[in-house]
């Protein structure tokens, strides 16, 4: 036995050799022409060759990007600054030969003016590094601890989830994945640090705007003490929420430490605007588990160079958006009315999407990375986001009334956080284990009904059992329509969607058809006014130009409304409705509200 442990020693650091430091450089001394020079030094290598790469794509992002077309002048040198031999041999791959043993050394220029991929961005102002648009990495060296120094002007300031180094430019992280999901805010900034339950956190903003950094300051301190509402523990000790108040840039992306919020400068300022900042907050936040902690299998390791597939990216991100809500509601951020404004747009957007009865979450979570927006898209498939948030609903609020309020969906995802941290990703019979240990029953067929095919949601029903109800407001006016969404193009409209199966698809339009009268008159400045004259149920002439040719076809008005349904408290509620909207929210139902 105990040759046979000496023999397993000597295997394992045979097969394991000393780690060596991967070191990254970035210099930054031609900001205003979005140019950064890298530099990284690979350790002593005894391969024939190693092949380094850009990755194809970035975390949070489940779409190739072309992140390697910005490099330029790469050059590849030994332990004594002798020319290596390399060849370029793929989109995102340099092969670099070595005639001997040494230490590898990659010089290139990265052009970086991307901000809105929020992957490289540089300017006279600021850079934002997420190593996927920079550093090159080996498969050889990629468990390797890294460094990072950044040379940049001197009035900047670097921020990352990552710790400092050697300086207040430079950062070290245990390896490559860890610093992939890492970025660095550098740049003119401003910079906000507080500690919250033992746990230190950042505020980093970069650019102008009309934001209150009070406000959000305030906000983020409610926001990160709600961790404990899903799970049971923080994966993190350091936090750092950067910002960006653009220029045109919206969204945002998680990260292992931090995120990275981007919003048009002058979209923090209503309460509208605002409450889109801190829910896109919340959603990152949340993501710090829900990914970041525990992901589904196909995710997990992140193949950086090609698709990385899974059915199960519902949850990853609609699970994330459902708990948006969740935890801005329990912390007094929200307010239950605020939150009933979020699920109608949510429902209504749904309802008003024909590819909810084409394609299932599952199907719409592995065709991720080849999605498309547009008419066909819209007609045809759905998104994750969407299809999660409201099937996370559904299950949430089954298990809560078919267990007497004893289990719910976020009991679900702390057990995936305890039960599949990482490295090892979940898979669907995963999460149908955990329903039947916390339940007693077999989800098996809901599954099938829900998740595999595409679901059929009965909004009155599951509103009605923690006592809400969807409805028409009373003021709403009954609109005729031609079932399709158009613009202006000067003196036509332009058609820009139609609705699958509606009035203007059965009389044959299509997208991108002009409008030019209705019943020989002509159109006006939008489509809505153009109809206003009629009613639903009459029979109009369109005339329409395609491949600049007039043509004209006949069709039955539909009928809309000018305001769409909306999320209420139900006045009429039950006492065991408001109990399990209370269970299901944390909060008291509306109506109980009212009464005190």
């Amino acid at each position: 036995m105990k040759k046979r442990f000496v023999l397993s020693m000597l295997a394992a650091c045979c097969a394991a050799p000393a780690l060596a430091d991967v070191n990254y450089s970035l210099s930054i001394t031609q900001p205003q022409h979005h140019l950064g020079n890298v530099s990284v030094e690979f350790p002593k290598s005894a391969q024939s060759h190693i092949d380094v790469k850009l990755p194809a794509w970035r975390t949070g992002r489940y779409e190739i990007l072309n992140l390697a077309n910005g490099v330029r002048y790469f050059a590849a040198t030994d332990d004594n600054g002798n020319a290596l031999k390399w060849e370029k041999i793929n989109h995102s791959t340099w092969r670099v030969h070595l005639a001997e043993p040494t230490h590898v050394n990659i010089d290139y220029q990265v052009y970086a003016n991307e901000l809105g991929k929020r992957a490289r961005h540089i300017d006279d102002s600021h850079a934002f590094i997420d190593a996927s648009g920079f550093f090159m990495f080996s498969e050889s060296f990629r468990q390797e601890p890294v460094t990072v120094d950044l040379k940049v002007p001197k009035a900047w300031r670097s921020v990352s989830g990552m710790e400092n180094a050697s300086n207040k430019h430079s950062f070290k992280a245990a390896d490559y994945d860890v610093l992939v999901d890492s970025p660095i805010e550098t740049g003119i900034n401003k910079l906000h640090k507080f500690e919250v339950g033992g746990r230190q956190y950042e505020l980093v903003i970069w650019g102008e705007g009309n934001y209150d950094e009070q406000l959000m300051l305030t906000d983020l301190k409610k926001l990160v003490t709600t961790g404990n509402v899903i799970w049971d523990s923080y994966p993190y000790e350091r936090y750092v929420f950067m910002v960006h108040a653009t220029s045109g840039a919206g969204g945002a992306t998680e990260h292992l430490n931090s995120t990275i919020i981007q919003r048009p400068r002058n979209r923090f300022g209503s309460r509208e605007d605002y409450l889109g900042f801190i829910s896109t907050a919340a959603h990152e936040f949340i993501h710090t588990w829900n990914v970041k902690a525990y992901r589904p299998k196909g995710l997990a390791p992140y193949d950086y160079t090609n698709m990385n597939y899974s059915n199960l990216l519902w949850i990853s991100e609609g699970s994330t958006s459902y708990f948006e809500d969740h935890l801005l509601v329990r912390s007094g951020i929200e307010t239950t009315d605020e939150f009933f404004k979020v699920m109608s747009k949510t429902i209504n957007r749904h309802l008003q999407t024909p590819g909810r009865e084409v394609q299932s979450a599952s199907e719409t979570s592995f065709d991720k990375w080849i999605n498309q927006g547009g008419d066909h898209a819209r007609n045809y498939s759905t998104n994750i986001y969407l299809e999660g948030s409201l099937l996370s609903m559904l299950l949430d609020i089954h298990l809560l009334e078919t267990t007497q309020a004893k289990v719910n969906y976020r009991q679900v995802h702390n057990a995936l956080y305890n039960k599949h941290t990482l490295p090892q990703g979940f898979t669907e019979q995963d999460v149908l284990t955990i329903l039947k240990e916390l339940t007693g029953e077999d989800y098996t067929t809901w599954w099938h009904d829900n998740v595999s095919t595409p679901a059929n949601i009965d909004f009155d029903a599951l509103l009605g059992k923690v006592g809400l109800k969807l409805t028409r407001p009373e003021s709403a006016k009954p609109l005729a329509s031609i079932d399709a969404t158009a613009k202006n193009s000067g003196e036509l409209l332009t058609l820009t969607h139609v609705r699958r199966g509606g009035a203007a698809w059965q009389a044959g339009l299509t997208t991108d058809d002009k409008i030019v009268a209705v019943n020989k008159q002509h159109v006006g400045k939008d489509l809505k006014s153009s109809l206003e004259v009629f009613k639903a149920g009459e029979k109009v002439t369109i005339d329409f130009i395609r491949r600049d040719a007039l043509q004209s076809t006949t069709l039955v008005l539909s009928q809309d409304y000018d305001k769409p349904k909306k999320v209420v408290a139900d006045k009429n509620a039950t006492l065991s409705q408001r109990a399990l909207f209370k269970a299901w929210m944390g909060v008291e139902h509306p109506i109980n509200v009212q009464a005190d």
